[in-house]
């Protein structure tokens, strides 16, 4: 598999961003269920919330989507530079983004382990804007591998191609797979984290340091068949 892998490596770049989906899945949950109803890696169900809140809608938080939204568009330039420069693709610079993205989410994690986070402290707004900052440097990172129709963080843009150019529609239903994965494995993850947040006060850590270490095998994968999408050199 690994071999062909080499050889496709826009297959490649297509199963490591499934994987991330997933991920992405669970830091959501982890933060909308453990974070007082926060997104850190969707954006747009933050500015929904935040809108509704500050129209005063009961319950409902402003200050944990702020910081949420600060940090994912803090961490969205970081990889926006990052990568810039770099070719399209997996290059050295994406291994570095993604790394830093499962480090954290990681470390985060581990931290939870031990302090568990609780609504409106310090603590869990810290473990929300740094989360944040993380995955808006996932999401520049993997903008830049420009794997069709899967984001890592968005399901909206992905359903209404499934939808769209579906033969109900009167398309040819190109990439119905991908696309049908990447809500599938989103929604898992949720589920996953979900699971992980009602198991107990670990479940915010839990949740953290599976998406990292998930996060972290994928870029160790992806390094590892990255130099398929080098030219091969000429014959002498």
């Amino acid at each position: 598999m690994l071999h062909h892998l080499r050889r496709t490596p826009a297959h490649a770049h297509l199963v490591l961003m499934l994987a991330l989906t997933f991920t992405t899945g669970v830091v959501d949950a982890v933060g909308y269920l453990g974070l007082d109803r926060v997104f850190t890696a969707n954006m747009t169900g933050n500015v929904v919330v935040l809108g509704m809140a500050l129209a005063g809608a009961d319950d409902l938080p402003v200050l944990g989507p702020a910081i949420a939204l600060a940090g994912f568009f803090v961490g969205a330039v970081l990889g926006g530079r990052l990568v810039r420069k770099g070719p399209t693709g997996w290059g050295r610079r994406s291994t570095v983004g993604f790394t830093l993205t499962g480090a954290t989410a990681t470390a985060l994690g581990a931290a939870a382990l031990v302090h568990p986070p609780v609504e409106h402290t310090t603590w869990a707004f810290t473990v929300t804007g740094v989360l944040a900052v993380a995955m808006g440097l996932q999401a520049a990172v993997a903008r830049r591998l420009a794997v069709k129709d899967v984001t890592t963080v968005v399901v909206t843009s992905t359903l209404t191609g499934l939808a769209a150019d579906s033969q109900l529609a009167g398309g040819d239903g190109q990439h119905w797979p991908r696309r049908l994965l990447a809500v599938v494995l989103i929604l898992l993850g949720a589920c996953v984290g979900a699971l992980l947040v009602k198991s107990g006060e670990h479940g915010v850590g839990a949740g953290l340091l599976l998406a990292g270490l998930l996060s972290l095998g994928v870029t160790t994968f992806g390094h590892t068949v990255r130099d398929a999408d080098r030219p091969e050199p000429a014959a002498v």
